[in-house]
């Protein structure tokens, strides 16, 4: 315990020595600005305001996504270039395809099973008595984290032999049928999607309560018009319900896409990985942090991240179009 204390009681002195720096430092600078005055005070207090932010942005953002497409153009240990050997091998590995495939895979699936779960529960349960207890149930997985909820299910795919109990839900079930259990994360590509069935779980919540909110602000008086002209079930769902709510619709979807295409916890902690499994953001933690090659990680990193900038993109404008509708 003592060796303990001694090796991480530096780390952490200096840790709470250059926080407290940072704020002496960040309260000189207010006194000073607020000590200005004329017509130098406004240009002196919009850089007080902004210079913390902008350099926490360059510290934390700007500067390490320049580090790792940098990176991406070099070899394993970071010290030579090797032009676009990396992307390359993105392109031509068996192994990485089959990454980039199931990455694909859950970018497609998931969002939309996801959304599509969510809108359906949301308009189920929008005109029942007491609607907030089920909802309140539907939503408590979102409260576990993506390692607990893997945890959770990977009990219920538990296998063991055709000749012992079965402690997995999920072979229980099968057995209990009259067929013979199987060890479910080793099949390809039914362990894949078992896995997604743990992404749907947590976040169809999520999208029940954002896709409820929209619904409940539909005007009554439209709906009520609409079933006075015979549009019931169905008919008012599709020709009204929705077409006021799709924006809201498309903003989750694409919070679920990008949800799922960095998703990382759920395959490292229930399969590493391995028997095919693996996705983009665990690929690239096997590169860097496994394997040790900073170059290929780096280029994956490089790749998750242009697959993520258009979704972002549209997300802003859908968001701004929406308030300059209103």
């Amino acid at each position: 315990m003592s060796g303990f204390i001694a090796t991480n009681l530096p780390k952490v002195t200096s840790l709470f020595t250059a926080m407290a720096a940072f704020f002496i430092i960040l309260a000189v600078i207010f006194v000073i600005a607020g000590l200005v005055n004329g017509k130098k005070a406004r240009p002196i207090a919009l850089v007080v305001f902004l210079a913390p932010a902008i350099i926490l942005l360059l510290a934390g953002l700007v500067i390490p996504t320049g580090r790792t497409i940098l990176f991406s153009f070099m070899n394993p240990n970071s010290d030579g270039f090797v032009g676009f050997e990396n992307y390359a091998w993105i392109a031509t590995d068996p192994g990485v395809r089959t990454v980039l495939f199931n990455t694909a895979l859950w970018t497609i699936l998931t969002p939309l099973f996801t959304t599509a779960l969510g809108l359906y529960l949301a308009v189920m349960l929008d005109r029942m008595r007491g609607e907030s207890i089920p909802k309140s149930l539907i939503f408590m997985p979102m409260a576990i984290s993506f390692v607990g909820a893997s945890i959770i299910f990977k009990f219920m795919y538990e296998y063991r032999d055709p000749g012992d109990s079965q402690i997995g839900l999920l072979s229980a079930i099968v057995q209990a049928i009259g067929f013979g259990p199987s060890n479910w994360l080793l099949v390809k590509p039914l362990n894949t999607l078992l896995l997604m069935v743990v992404f749907i779980w947590t976040q169809t919540g999520f999208a029940m309560v954002i896709l409820s909110a929209a619904i409940k602000g539909v005007p009554t008086d439209v709906l009520e018009a609409s079933a006075l002209d015979g549009a019931t079930g169905w008919k008012l769902f599709r020709g009204v319900t929705f077409p006021m709510v799709r924006t809201t619709f498309v903003v989750v979807l694409a919070t679920m896409v990008v949800a799922s295409l960095k998703l990382f916890d759920i395959v490292r902690t229930m399969t590493g990985g391995n028997f095919g499994t693996s996705v983009l953001a665990n690929e690239m933690y096997s590169q860097i942090f496994v394997q040790f090659d900073a170059g290929k990680g780096s280029a994956l990193a490089v790749m998750l991240f242009l697959s993520v900038t258009p979704i972002f993109i549209y997300n802003i404008r859908s968001l701004r179009r929406e308030r300059s509708n209103k």
